[in-house]
């Protein structure tokens, strides 16, 4: 019966400790961009977003025929407009054709700009660029959207990969909610929508990349006067 037990526990141990161990490098990847100077996102557009993706070691593999896949995490802004949410766990997947050879991890992290983009990317399933807008994201602390698309795309994203930091125009992938790191993470099957909108309490593990958002893109609270203006 020990035995029994024991295999049965073994795979939901593992994938605990891999979501553990993949929190620890969201967390890294986003700290390490954004303590980088003048070369991480810029900081309004981080204080603006309303929710964000981070994918550490996206696996870009190819020959002849290219795919890409990671698991990565959402976050969005809590219901009084100043923390983050607890994180829910995605999977991103697409493919691209052409003459690649070799293989390539790449962090990939994406801002969602407004409420409708938010919508669909808390959806069971979504395609960038297909139902939504996406644009690569300038980079630095300081920088403006400088072009239409990026004014006015519901998605920005970025891209880290052997040290250089740039945006990134990702189209074609498909990005999904992953249930069973979500029972990893949280004892059931929540979904995505049900984490980042209701107060669902911020798992140990989520602890650090939480914090880190917060450091980065607090939002300043302004008391209200009660007296009668003038």
């Amino acid at each position: 019966m020990i035995l029994v037990a024991t295999l049965a526990i073994a795979p939901l141990l593992a994938m605990d400790n891999s979501s553990v161990k993949r929190l620890n490098e969201a967390s890294a990847v986003f700290s390490e961009i954004m303590a980088a100077p003048d070369k991480g996102i810029p900081q309004d557009m981080l204080a603006n977003a309303h929710c964000i993706v981070i994918v550490p070691g996206l696996k870009t593999a190819a020959f002849l025929i290219g795919g890409k896949y990671g698991k990565g995490y959402i976050s969005c802004r809590s219901r009084d407009g100043f923390g983050w949410s607890a994180p829910g766990t995605v999977r991103i997947e697409g493919g691209s054709f052409g003459f690649q050879i070799g293989g390539s991890e790449t962090d990939l992290i994406m801002l969602v700009m407004n409420a409708r983009g938010a919508d669909k990317l808390l959806s069971s399933k979504f395609t960038l660029g297909a139902e939504g807008s996406v644009a690569a994201g300038p980079v630095g602390r300081t920088a403006t959207a400088q072009t239409d698309a990026q004014m006015h795309a519901e998605i920005l994203s970025w891209s880290r990969s052997q040290g250089l930091f740039a945006g990134l125009a990702l189209e074609g992938a498909t990005l999904r909610q992953d249930l069973d790191d979500n029972a990893a993470l949280y004892g059931k099957r929540l979904r995505n929508r049900e984490i980042v909108t209701t107060p669902v309490r911020t798992p140990k593990a989520a602890a650090k990349l939480i914090a880190q958002l917060n450091r980065y893109s607090a939002r300043e609270r302004t008391s209200t006067s009660t007296g009668s203006s003038q």
